[in-house]
């Protein structure tokens, strides 16, 4: 099983990043196959539909990633009540191919106590890809974040756990469902 984690945002250490990768590094340790496309070491050209991006390095790579799939991690910060610029223009480069009938859990991290409406807003744009969404979804803020916001990666507090045996067992669902 190969997991995607598609990190939204553009600063280093951003504690949304920090969970999404103790997450990939938790489904190591269970021998998932997790991997983190990190848009603070990625950085995308604004996408541009009148424009080619068949030759970007970044956007190949990432199209490719997301591809090889068989489950997908979106993390945001939450700015303005919605999600990072970074992560819709990294959406914008991908479609239904990359999303259709996949499980898609949505992180989020707020400065607030908590951060919906990044989350919901994925969920739609989940939807309109033909993905999956997990019934679970993980939102830090507050007091929370203080647990993603120093080391580069951190243990899982059980809401993060539960999130994440949802969407492999959702993955392994899907998966011997397609044999």
């Amino acid at each position: 099983m190969k997991i995607a984690f598609l990190t939204g945002s553009n600063r280093k250490g951003a504690s949304s990043t920090i969970l999404a990768k103790s997450m990939a590094e938790r489904m190591e340790r269970m021998h998932v196959q997790a991997s983190v496309f990190d848009l603070a070491e990625w950085q995308l050209p604004i996408y541009s539909p009148d424009s080619d991006y068949s030759n970007h390095d970044g956007v190949q790579r990432m199209s490719r990633f997301m591809m090889e799939a068989d489950g997908i991690v979106l993390s945001t910060p939450e700015f303005h009540g919605s999600i990072s610029g970074a992560l819709k223009n990294a959406l914008d480069y991908l479609g239904q191919a990359h999303f259709a009938d996949k499980p898609v859990l949505s992180i989020g991290s707020a400065g607030g106590p908590v951060g919906v409406s990044s989350l919901t807003q994925l969920q739609a744009i989940v939807r309109n890809l033909h993905g999956i969404n997990c019934p679970h979804w993980i939102s830090i803020g507050g007091d929370g974040r203080a647990r993603y916001a120093s080391a580069s990666t951190a243990e899982l507090d059980n809401r993060a756990e539960q999130a994440m045996e949802a969407l492999l067992d959702l993955a392994g669902r899907l998966m011997r469902s397609r044999v």
